[in-house]
């Protein structure tokens, strides 16, 4: 291949890379869309080989540069998933463990890996940005006109109620977080007009976010927009409008919320507010109620834990995944003793650390992009799903791609 042409044929393997691992990393959201659901292949399987392929390409055209904090984090991942093969060894669950060891196992470093590279590909990651603005906004409109058209069902059981479309609305708020996240970083950085342009989406995704019904993806966008514009804007030299930004627009969510509870039917036309704030005679969460257990089982299984998958069991709520612990620490705690929980801290707990520690050292925008889509995808791991979760393994290697670029050959 003749060198002028590498260039080109690598901006094309970049593009198609970023899009893949877009659509893979939001799959379940995607899946929500009408005519999606009715493929003949399944939209992960597909995303998945695709990306795969497209990296295989890609990967020789680029001149990697992997830095030397990346081996303690990764180090703590690899062991973890050791750790979780061998805590099944003695865990009592049948249907968890087989349910969930696999999806870390085989699903999670491959995803990881996906992250990292895509993440330290400049071009890979614009296309990835550019795929979630897109896929949150049609995400949103979709289950927006489902719900007005009464089309869809949100959550549930799949199959359960086949005249209308299922909607895994945990999945589909946490898209258009990740949109809004992404639209409010471009709105620090644009021109006056389209500075206005940009705010009036991420507004338009906030309120989105409030219709599917997750408050963990309430959550998540209030995070992610308050604070990737403001790491944008510290990174470039602006401290005082970083932290104007933040006052400003977390004060004015907590305004638009209080005006919004204070008129009851609005408030409970909204799926995510009636689930956080419908029910004033709810004393405890459920959330609440599986963390308290998860601690208490944490103490009565240590130092090495009840098993992978084994906390449904021990709680009495029987093998059923549904109820884990909702934390990932609580989680490798609880069913990964006192050695699991050490592992989780070294890899998620040293990724942060070295994202942080990285971000002053590269581009601002770049730095401020990752943040958006690793910040909701952080609230959901820790309020919401397992370690079993291809998700988080992805956003966990798109925060430790800080320490690595991809460079032309």
């Amino acid at each position: 291949m003749r060198a002028a042409e590498r260039p080109l044929e690598a901006g094309l393997l970049a593009a198609g890379t970023g899009i893949f691992a877009a659509v893979l990393h939001f799959a379940g959201a995607l899946k929500s869309l009408p005519g999606v659901a009715a493929l003949p292949v399944d939209l992960t399987l597909l995303a998945g080989l695709c990306l795969m392929a497209s990296l295989t390409l890609l990967v020789p055209l680029r001149r990697w540069w992997f830095g030397p904090g990346l081996a303690v984090p990764l180090a703590g991942a690899g062991l973890l998933l050791v750790w979780m093969v061998l805590a099944g060894g003695w865990s009592a669950s049948r249907a968890v463990l087989e349910q969930k060891l696999p999806q870390a196992v085989l699903l999670g470093p491959p995803m990881l890996l996906a992250g990292l590279l895509v993440g330290a590909d400049a071009r890979s990651l614009r296309r990835l940005v550019a795929a979630t603005l897109v896929i949150g906004v049609v995400v949103a409109l979709a289950t927006i006109w489902g719900i007005a058209t009464d089309s869809v069902v949100l959550g549930g059981e799949a199959g359960a109620d086949p005249d209308r479309l299922r909607v895994q609305y945990q999945l589909a708020g946490l898209a258009i977080a990740s949109a809004a996240a992404l639209a409010a970083v471009r709105a620090v950085e644009a021109g006056p007009v389209a500075r206005l342009a940009w705010l009036l989406l991420t507004l338009a995704l906030c309120v989105a976010v409030l219709i599917p019904g997750g408050r963990a993806a309430l959550l998540a966008a209030g995070l992610g927009v308050v604070g990737a514009p403001a790491q944008r804007l510290w990174l470039a030299r602006r401290p005082v409008a970083a932290l104007g930004w933040a006052v400003v627009v977390a004060g004015c969510g907590v305004a638009g919320l209080a005006v919004l509870l204070a008129t009851p039917e609005t408030a409970l036309s909204l799926l995510t507010l009636e689930r956080a704030f419908g029910d004033p005679g709810t004393a405890t969460s459920a959330r609440e109620i599986l963390w308290a257990e998860a601690l208490r089982w944490a103490g009565a299984a240590a130092p090495f834990g009840l098993g992978t998958g084994g906390f449904t069991l021990a709680s009495g709520t029987g093998d059923d995944r549904h109820l884990h612990p909702h934390n990932h620490a609580l989680e490798a705690l609880v069913e990964g003793g006192l050695p699991g929980f050490a592992l989780w801290l070294l890899a998620f707990g040293g990724a942060t650390l070295l994202a942080l520690q990285r971000s002053g050292r590269v581009m601002p925008a770049r730095a401020a992009r990752i943040a958006a889509l690793t910040l909701p995808m952080a609230v959901t791991a820790m309020v919401s799903t397992d370690l079993g979760n291809r998700m988080v393994w992805f956003a966990l290697g798109l925060a430790l791609s800080l320490a690595a670029e991809a460079r032309d050959v």
